[in-house]
């Protein structure tokens, strides 16, 4: 019973992390921009939804209506005024930015909201499921997170492969270029990609809180940077990749903490990414992609 405790609690955090995941591999598999600024969204999500909450006495469904709407904006917000103007930078200059746009929302924060953690009320309420005469108990948010993330991915990939919306984005992703000339607007659609991202990281932030109720500036830093591992670990711009990537990391995130030792959870983790990158560079489910470079292909 306490091996498949652990093993729910797993799922459980690895959906969450696989939600967050499913926004990062969107941006990079469109846009090919790291958003290192996506766990901060995060945070801005649970305040949203804390605010509603807490300070307006909202409905809970109502707080998280406003912390998607409100993402989603901010998403788009980000992408035009800090991402857009260096659509032709080099690399190094578009991780800065997105670094610099992680501070700039983390110090908001602070200064709107103050350091003092916050104790978020979940907005999944409900008695525990009960197995095995009460061995296991399994939380309603434990529940909804698994749910949410299995619904979301399945939605992505009939999104990104049925819909008109979904080719332009699958163009852009092949040739910016050539998906111009075919007469896509590539700037609306990559503010589409990350307007999609950011929603999906209100609804991580909401569940996150939920299932660990304590809300402070830095809360999506960490999430945000484990979340961005197991888009790699799975094979970044792959959706099923991040989806199975976030369910092995929370796995073997919980299982490090049970069976091995706290302080040593985070440190497995990234050990266990390096050594799947060394066996396998382009993820679990990535695809090897020939560049040219002076009339080579390597």
């Amino acid at each position: 019973m306490s091996f498949l405790n652990h093993l729910i609690s797993g799922i459980s955090l690895g959906s969450i992390y696989a939600i967050i995941a499913l926004g990062y591999t969107m941006v990079y598999g469109i846009a090919k921009m790291l958003n290192f600024a996506h766990g901060d969204v995060i945070m801005v999500g649970g305040y949203m939804c804390f605010c509603a909450t807490t300070y307006l006495g909202w409905p809970a469904w109502m707080g998280v209506v406003l912390a998607v709407i409100v993402c989603t904006a901010l998403g788009v917000v980000i992408e035009r005024l800090a991402y857009k103007p260096l659509r032709m930078a080099p690399s190094l200059a578009v991780l800065i930015t997105a670094i610099g746009v992680s501070y700039f929302l983390q110090n908001a924060a602070l200064l709107i909201w103050s350091s003092n953690p916050k104790t978020f009320t979940s907005v999944v309420t409900g008695e525990a499921l009960s197995l095995f005469g009460g061995q296991m108990q399994i939380s309603k948010v434990t529940l909804v997170a698994i749910a949410a993330c299995v619904v979301i991915m399945v939605a992505l990939m009939l999104f990104t492969g049925k819909s008109k919306v979904g080719t332009a984005m699958r163009a852009v992703s092949e040739d910016k270029g050539a998906a111009q000339l075919m007469g896509i607007n590539v700037n609306t659609t990559i503010s589409i990609t990350f307007a999609i991202g950011s929603g999906l990281a209100a609804i991580a932030g909401v569940l996150l809180c939920s299932a660990y109720p304590t809300l402070m500036p830095t809360t999506g830093s960490l999430p945000g940077i484990k979340a961005f591992t197991a888009a790699v670990f799975g094979g970044i711009g792959s959706i099923p990749g991040a989806f199975i990537g976030g369910i092995l990391l929370g796995i073997i995130e919980i299982f490090a903490k049970a069976y091995i030792s706290t302080q040593l959870s985070d440190a497995i983790v990234f050990a266990v990414l390096i050594v799947v990158l060394l066996v396998k560079p382009d993820g679990l489910l990535g695809k090897h992609v020939s560049e040219k470079v002076k009339g080579a292909v390597i």
